[in-house]
């Protein structure tokens, strides 16, 4: 190995190479062929090189740079007979580089691309057939991420954006086989939003509840979901009589304050315009006062007038 990996000898790597691929020394063979690739470029060995590079990629589990390597082969040499497995390989390997769901999803979204893209170039391939399993398996993992998602708003008594997050996956996965689940967590968001809800969006809330049950009614007949939302409906129907006599009396509360608001109001206006009819009369009065005192003044014999010569 060491010997090779020296050695200016090319014949000699890529036999020492091969030699270590047959016996599934991956990562003795993925060194080796990286030394002699430069070598042999612009040989008939070259595209060899390339094609074995990323077999033992694959199988030491280096599955993105494998796929990486599978694919530039495809693309490369569109004329070689092994064109059409590099492109299944390059598929196979971002499948088998998709993280678990609770990880992020960028491989899997690209591997739902790749193994598209090889339904599509290749739709008569024997190879294609159990491509269909996989991108059902992919897409069911975005699917439960999303509904996962979901479901740790509605843990979190997060009732509103569990209801939307829900109407999200719905949207995004029309066909999703969770649609049960989703429209249960959907009516338990709903009755929860009900029933603990501020006062001012209440009412709709209990109304948009009660309406869901008869969704779920119509959507799963028969089920342990329509149990549960025909339980839910009279508990709200119960809550909705409770909250509107409250809302009723506390209008009547409201108008009453109201009248007695008004009533105070009156009252006091009537004072003031007493009040203020009483101070007119009391200047009335003054001015008549004011004017005898003038008058007897003026008709006193005492009085003495000087005329100004």
């Amino acid at each position: 190995m060491d010997r090779a990996l020296k050695s200016a000898d090319k014949d000699f790597i890529l036999k020492t190479a091969n030699e270590k691929f047959a016996n599934k020394k991956w990562s003795d063979a993925i060194a080796l062929y990286e030394r002699v690739s430069n070598l042999v470029a612009g040989t008939d060995e070259f595209q060899n090189v390339g094609y074995n590079t990323a077999y033992a990629n694959y199988y030491d589990k280096n599955y993105k740079l494998a796929g990486h390597q599978f694919k530039n082969f495809a693309v490369s040499f569109p004329q070689d007979p092994r064109r059409e497995e590099a492109s299944y390989m390059s598929a196979i390997c971002y499948y088998q580089g998709s993280n678990d769901y609770n990880l992020d999803q960028t491989n899997t979204q690209s591997a739902i691309t790749e193994l598209q893209d090889f339904l599509n170039n290749y739709p008569d391939s024997e190879r294609s057939k159990n491509i269909q399993t996989m991108l059902d398996e992919l897409g069911y993992k975005l699917e439960f991420k999303a509904y996962e998602n979901a479901r740790q708003y509605y843990k979190m008594g997060e009732y509103l954006s569990a209801d939307v997050a829900f109407d999200n996956v719905l949207e995004d996965f029309p066909a999703t086989k969770l649609k049960p689940k989703i429209l249960d967590f959907k009516m338990k968001s709903k009755y929860e939003l009900a029933m603990f809800s501020m006062p001012d969006k209440k009412k709709d809330r209990i109304d948009n509840a009660i309406a869901y049950t008869r969704t779920i009614e119509k959507e799963l007949p028969n089920t342990d979901y329509t149990k549960t939302a025909l339980a839910f409906r009279p508990k709200l129907e119960e809550e909705k009589v409770r909250f509107e006599k409250i809302v009723a009396e506390a209008e009547k509360r409201q108008a009453e304050l109201t009248a007695k608001q008004k009533a105070e109001e009156a009252k006091n206006a009537a004072k003031s315009e007493l009040k203020k009819e009483e101070n007119n009369q009391e200047a009335i009065e003054n001015n008549i006062e004011k004017a005898k005192k003038d008058s007897a003044t003026v008709s006193d014999p005492n009085s003495t007038f000087r005329i100004r010569r």
